[in-house]
């Protein structure tokens, strides 16, 4: 298999498909995995951590398809040039693109100083701590928001400035997006879901970017010789995040994000103790 058993690779497949559209951070969950497994910080094992999101991704745009592919076909009022017709029926993939840019933009200018980040245990150990604090109170901080929300160009552009702070290390994407969600009036299950339309573009761009830079460095054979792994790896992960995401949707919508806080504040509770025991834990 490599430099990944079939067990190992299983396990740290499921947990990126149970954590990646979890409040919870995915980042620290692949910390405190790799350490119980022992598994080395490889290229190839950096590597396939980034790749298996493509399964994550693709559970999206499975359990949502009709939604996602589907064309805006509200009437405009009479009058309205045909051009803003045309352009209205992509109102969905274009309110992605504004949510996407802020995080690309961001992304793309900063990319070393994240990855620097990212190698910074705890970082990613303390704010999965604050995080969690705050989710205790954020469903007071936010009132409940109505279904009858319009998600304008402005509220989606501001939901893409909050996806900008999961760029820290363990603050979770997908919390900072449910949370700007939240902040628009979104109602939380309308938050969580364009959390999870937002991910397919924003991740996409991302785990391609990693795999950019690696052919480039020239990882091709090291992708080569562990196909077997990437490819069980992105299945597992995929089914997994299937199910994560129909749990997600039902429980945050009837309890709310204080299980979360909780857990958060646990697991990078954790890490804190396993790094000042002297545990080197490497991303």
């Amino acid at each position: 298999m490599g430099d990944l058993s079939t067990l190992e690779t299983v396990i740290i497949a499921i947990v990126e498909g149970l954590t990646e559209f979890l409040p919870v951070s995915s980042t620290g969950h692949m910390i405190i995995t790799q350490s119980i497994l022992g598994v080395e910080s490889t290229e190839f094992v950096k590597a396939f951590t980034v790749i298996i999101q493509f399964g994550a991704i693709f559970s999206v745009v499975c359990l949502y398809w009709k939604r996602f592919f589907r064309l805006n076909h509200i009437s405009l009022p009479e009058g309205t040039p045909g051009w803003k017709r045309f352009l209205h029926k992509f109102d969905f993939y274009w309110k992605l693109l504004v949510a996407f840019i802020p995080a690309a933009v961001l992304g793309f200018l900063f990319s070393d100083k994240i990855d620097a980040m990212l190698e910074n245990v705890m970082v990613v150990a303390v704010m999965l701590v604050l995080g969690g604090i705050f989710m205790l109170f954020c469903d007071k901080i936010f009132s409940k928001g109505s279904s009858d929300t319009v998600l304008t160009e402005k509220r989606a552009f501001n939901i893409g400035l909050f996806q900008c702070i999961a760029m820290i290390p363990g603050v979770s994407r997908s919390m900072a997006t449910i949370v700007g969600g939240m902040a628009q009036k979104l109602t939380r299950r309308d938050a969580a879901e364009f959390s999870f339309f937002l991910a397919v573009p924003t991740m996409f761009a991302a785990t391609g970017y990693k795999m950019l830079k690696l052919f480039l460095d020239g990882g091709t054979e090291i992708l080569v010789n562990n196909m077997p792994a990437l490819f069980i790896g992105n299945a597992v992960a995929f089914v997994v995040a299937l199910v994560a995401i129909k749990f997600f949707i039902s429980f945050v919508t009837k309890y709310g994000f204080k299980a979360f806080g909780w857990y958060r504040i646990i697991v990078g509770g954790i890490i804190i103790i396993l790094l000042l025991s002297g545990h080197d834990l490497a991303v």
